[in-house]
């Protein structure tokens, strides 16, 4: 029986002081639920596993609520799904510091316009732009200095959840290890 390689995005996981969860922790609840090769990156909330079946966000959600008692909203990607985002990446050659580059990843992308946000001028240097499953969003200052106001990644919905192109490089390479 074949299987596909998942990485579940946590929201707000080890951000801060609230939702913190252990990294194997969460590796022991997905085992436990039968997946299989389960890693975790870094320390915020990023598992890599096989399933032998479909599975969707919801499911990931509420074994994580069952194993740890918080229930952070899951974006959930294939090797496929995550290179098709990387492929769309606009700001690819602009991006000299893969940890400056952020990928908002979300179930749906509105379209640029149905958000509220300070026009390019008031964000310059930074860079917004939105792809069709992500948003890109260059931060020469870092993520700390981002001049987009706080709620914009909210306006996305729930399940929108940021990564540095960095970590996004290595979930990929984790999704497409032999």
């Amino acid at each position: 029986m074949t299987s596909t390689r998942y990485a579940a995005l946590m929201r707000g996981v080890n951000v801060g002081t609230t939702k913190r969860i252990a990294m194997a922790d969460l590796r022991a609840a997905f085992e436990a639920e039968g997946f299989g090769n389960v890693r975790t990156l870094l320390q915020s909330g990023n598992v890599v596993f096989d399933s032998h079946e479909p599975v969707d966000a919801d499911r990931i959600e509420s074994l994580i609520e069952r194993a740890t008692g918080s229930r952070p909203r899951v974006v959930l990607l294939d090797a496929a799904r995550l290179r098709e985002i990387l492929d769309e990446n606009p700001l690819a050659e602009l991006a000299d510091d893969p940890s400056r580059l952020l990928i908002t990843f979300a179930d749906e992308v509105p379209d640029g316009a149905a958000i509220r946000r300070p026009s390019d001028d008031e964000l310059l240097p930074e860079v917004v732009v939105f792809g069709r499953h992500a948003v890109y969003q260059w931060l020469p200052l870092g993520v700390s200095q981002s001049r987009l106001p706080a709620g914009f990644a909210k306006a996305l919905g729930a399940t929108a959840t940021g990564r540095n192109l960095r970590t996004v490089q290595k979930l990929l390479a984790l999704l497409e290890e032999p």
